[in-house]
This record gives structure tokens, C-alpha cells and sequence, in this order.
């Protein structure tokens, strides 16, 4: 029989969809990775499914929407029920390793309460074997550090600091942190990854590795040559309303998201609230934030140069993604939060083993962070549990296009705070209403909050989500079009665990398999 093909999946935290050199961004510097492409198929609008970190690679690795892995917030404990891409790749021979983190918070049920598990959202995703943890911060990296040495500091974040004068700065800025290029999380991570495939037999089965990568995630700093490689006067300008009043106008949830995001969680203990940066202070974190991606896109480089050199690629299924977006100041907000599809789309190159017919194709139909584990199982020769929402890219990947397909992405976005009173005290929330669901075509995107009004925005006169058209009469029908494709959307993926069992047929017990050419 022939050889399974090893897997290497690589997720690039909080890297904007828009940010590759291949799809003509001004700034991107992506050479290896448009490399890769061109070897492999390039999905141009691929969107995560929820944020932030724990959800978003919850829905990664389970092939699920939010509203069945129910793991709402950073924290928010995996339900251990829920098979993962690793968990079936590991029934069917492979044994999956890890190399940086998953972010998943363990099922508590059965866990004695001392477990240390039980204190961090920062688990191990069912099905991985650990390499190297990456979990913050990153404890294994900042001993490596201190042996080549690095003044660490004595605070947390304090190796991110200026170099130059060792102080918060004033805003973003383009200052080198205390540490060299080839010093990085990125570089060392790449590097325990050569090290582990240098050491690993060929002839010992298939591999799988994850290699979970937690740049460009803030804070926003890089060291030389990245930091100067891009002019922040050539930056896109920031996609917002003339003013923050104004911003805050389109919708009360956006108004109390605008008042919470600190400048400080993205700039090394800088003041104020993100929403009040200028424009040329949003261009310089901008010009940092192109030269994080140039830098981890050169270790990217020197991983698929490896495997080039040892024979590997060919062999290999390379999956590159993100989690999730980044704001980066578009509509004055930072991170990944709300609705705006600057933080939910994200890039995605799939690469097979033993080449494709496609090679160089960009995909343009809508794809889902649900697909990549049922796209990487297909791929390796295991079943696709029937409870996976996501369907395999297996006939992008072989130059086709599925006879079926869906023509609009989804997404969710949970904003409860278990153990505070914010949502309720200032929305009017509860811990289970304080939540939004978006369904986004070419034409139009709907957002429907659980008890909140909805949005509507008509992207082919509004590309930048400025003007709410709920309200307005002219789009009711559409507005109540949207509301009834999203309510079907959400029944046509009630959890299919056993949905498709009977066991009072005449034949007996009778599974019928999930249409994934559906919905």
C-alpha cells in the first residue's frame, strides 16, 4: 500500500487574511509562504468561525461550530465528548505531536480538584503528545534565552521592552525588544521542530506535528531587521468612522467594546485605550505588525527549506492558517472581538502530499476554519466523525470544485464574563445572552445578537461595515431573509453525534452519513 502522508499543520496566531504578498498587500512580506502556495492551493476567503484563542482553535481542531463545542470564552472548559482531528488521527495509526500550545481548558468533570489543569485555559487539546510547550510565557523559550544571554527582566512582558531606553513607551512604536531575529518564539520554536524531524526515523509510520506559532500575536514588536523593514507612512489607512463617537454610534455592543480594549495588552505597558489612537500612531503599530509577519514568514521559510533538504516536502500535507484575525485599528478597535471581518478573516494554504493538479489555484468560494479537520482527515485516510460541522477542501485540492457548496461563512462571538458583573451591569446582558452570530455573503452581512438588536450591512455600497441597514425599511425583506437563512443555518447543524443512528429499522441498526454537501 502506499505511504500515509506525514501532516504538518502550522497555525499563525492573530494573522490578518489580507496580509499576503501573493494576494497583492502593499506591506506583506510573505515570499515563503506565497512559495507554498504556489506549490499548493491558496483559499482567499477563509474565515475562523469564533474568537478569541480558545474557541477559535477549538472549532480548529474539532471541526465544530461554537454553538456545538460550547467553549464560549478563553477558559471555557472542552468538552471531552468531542473527537479532535488529533484524537482521530491517533485511532488511525498516526500519534500527533505538539510544538507551541492549543489553548484548551480541560473538561473538569472526573479531574481531582487540586489538578493544576484546572487552573489554566492554556491545555493541551485531546489526541497531541507535547514536545515543547509553548503555553504563556513560554517558560522553556525564556530559559533559552537567559543561556544565550538575554536580560529577561524581572516582570512577565519585561523582555519585550525597548531595548533602547528599557521603558514603557509613550504608544506604538518601532523599537527592537532585549532579544535578536534568530532569538524569537517563532525561531526557536522552528528550530525544536528541525531538531525533533532530524532525530525522527522515516520508516516509523506517518508523522503529524502541530506547530502552533503565537506571532504575530502582541504585544507588537520585533527585533532588526523587522522592525524598519516597512515605512509606516505606506501602511492601508485604518477602515473607521471620522470619529469614535461616531464609531461608537453604529451599535451599543460596538460603544462598550470601544471603552474596554487597553492599549497596554498590544504595546508593552503603553497607556490609554486603543480606541483613541491617532492615525499615524495606528500606522506605526501597523508597519510593526507587517514586520512580525515578515519575520515569522522567514521561519516558515527555513522550516519548508528543511524539509526540501531531507526529502520530507514532498511527503508532507502542509496546512498553513491562523486562529483569527486582528482589528489593527480598523473601526478603532484592537484584537479579535465582535463582528468586523478584519478579525475573522484569516489566510489559509493547503499544500497536499505528492503535489496537486492545482498547484498555484486560489480558491474563491468561502471556506471555514471547520473544514481543516475533516480536510486533513480525508486526507490521511480516517472517517470524518459524523458530528463535524466542516467539509473536507479535498476536491479544491485536486483542481474540482464540489458540486455543492456553501455560499455564505459563519461565525460567533461570545462576550460573556463568567465571575463579573460588566455585561449585565452596562448592556443588560446575561451570561447567556451576551452573544452575536453572523452570517456574510457577497452582498450582505447579518448580525444577530441574542439580546441585542441586529445588524445589516450592504457590502457591495458599504465594503467597510460603517452604516447599520437594519433599521432602514428599504432593507426589511433582506433583513428578514437573513434572519430566516441564519436560523435554518443553526438548525441544519443541531449536534448529528447520533442524529443519523436509527435502531428501529427493519434491517437493523442504520446509520445514514451527514449531507456535508449541504448547508
Amino acid at each position: 500500500m502506499p505511504r500515509r502522508p506525514d501532516v504538518l499543520l502550522i497555525t499563525l496566531d492573530q494573522f490578518r487574511g489580507d496580509s499576503l504578498s501573493a494576494l497583492g498587500h502593499p506591506c506583506a512580506r510573505t515570499p515563503h509562504i506565497d512559495a507554498l502556495a504556489a506549490d499548493g492551493v491558496l483559499f482567499r476567503n477563509h474565515f475562523a468561525t469564533c474568537a478569541p484563542c480558545s474557541p477559535a482553535r477549538a472549532s480548529l481542531l474539532t471541526g465544530l461550530y461554537q454553538m456545538n463545542h460550547r467553549v464560549c470564552r478563553n477558559g471555557t472548559p472542552l468538552d471531552a465528548r468531542h473527537a479532535t482531528v488529533a484524537t482521530v488521527a491517533r485511532a488511525a495509526g498516526y500519534d500527533p505531536l505538539l510544538l507551541g500550545y492549543t489553548d484548551q481548558s480541560i473538561d473538569p468533570r472526573g479531574v481531582p480538584a487540586g489538578d493544576p489543569r484546572l487552573r489554566t485555559y492554556e491545555g493541551i487539546a485531546p489526541g497531541f503528545a507535547v514536545h515543547t510547550d509553548m503555553a504563556e510565557p513560554s517558560p522553556v523559550w525564556r530559559d533559552w534565552l537567559a543561556a544565550r544571554g538575554v536580560e529577561l527582566g524581572s516582570g512577565v512582558h519585561d523582555v519585550f521592552r525597548p531595548r533602547g531606553t528599557g521603558k514603557p513607551p509613550a504608544g506604538p512604536h518601532r523599537e527592537p525588544p532585549a532579544f535578536d531575529a534568530d532569538q524569537t518564539e517563532t525561531a526557536f520554536l522552528t528550530g525544536r521542530l528541525i531538531e525533533h524531524l532530524s532525530s525522527a526515523g522515516r520508516n516509523t509510520g506517518p508523522g503529524f506535528v502541530h506547530v502552533s506559532q503565537l506571532r504575530p500575536h502582541p504585544p507588537f514588536v520585533v527585533p532588526e531587521p523587522y522592525n524598519t523593514l516597512i515605512d509606516p507612512a505606506s501602511t492601508p489607512p485604518p477602515v473607521r468612522a471620522a470619529s469614535r463617537d461616531a464609531e461608537a454610534a453604529q451599535h451599543r455592543y460596538l460603544a462598550w467594546e470601544l471603552n474596554r480594549i487597553r492599549l497596554a495588552g498590544y504595546v508593552y505597558e503603553a497607556p490609554g485605550l486603543g480606541a483613541d489612537l491617532t492615525d499615524e500612531a495606528v500606522a506605526v503599530m501597523r508597519a510593526t505588525y507587517y514586520g512580525m509577519i515578515a519575520e515569522v514568514d522567514a521561519q516558515l521559510g527555513r522550516t519548508i527549506a528543511f524539509l526540501k533538504e531531507s526529502g520530507r516536502y514532498d511527503d508532507t500535507l502542509i496546512v498553513v492558517t491562523s486562529d483569527h484575525g486582528e482589528m489593527l485599528g480598523d473601526h478603532r478597535l484592537l484584537g479579535k472581538c465582535g463582528y468586523f471581518d478584519a478579525a475573522y478573516h484569516v489566510p489559509l494554504i493547503v499544500k497536499p502530499a505528492g503535489g496537486t493538479p492545482a498547484a498555484g489555484r486560489i480558491v474563491e468560494a468561502f471556506t471555514e476554519a471547520v473544514d481543516l479537520a475533516p480536510t486533513i482527515l480525508d486526507a490521511i485516510g480516517a472517517g470524518i466523525p459524523p458530528a463535524m460541522d466542516g467539509r473536507p477542501l479535498t476536491a479544491f485540492l485536486e483542481g474540482g470544485t464540489p458540486a455543492v457548496w456553501r455560499d455564505a461563512v459563519h461565525w460567533e462571538y461570545d462576550f460573556r464574563e463568567v465571575g463579573s458583573t460588566t455585561v449585565e451591569d452596562q448592556l443588560g446582558l446575561t451570561v447567556d445572552t451576551a452573544q452575536l452570530a453572523v452570517l456574510r455573503d457577497r452582498a450582505f452581512k447579518y448580525v444577530h445578537f441574542t439580546g441585542l438588536p441586529p445588524l445589516l450591512f450592504d457590502l457591495a455600497r458599504d465594503p467597510g461595515e460603517l452604516t447599520d441597514r437594519a433599521g432602514d425599511p428599504d432593507y426589511a425583506a433582506i433583513r428578514a431573509d437573513y434572519a430566516g437563512r441564519m436560523l435554518s443555518w443553526r438548525m441544519a447543524h443541531a449536534d448529528r453525534t447520533l442524529a443519523g443512528w436509527s435502531l428501529v429499522t427493519p434491517g437493523g441498526p442504520t446509520h445514514v452519513a451527514p449531507n456535508r454537501a449541504g448547508w
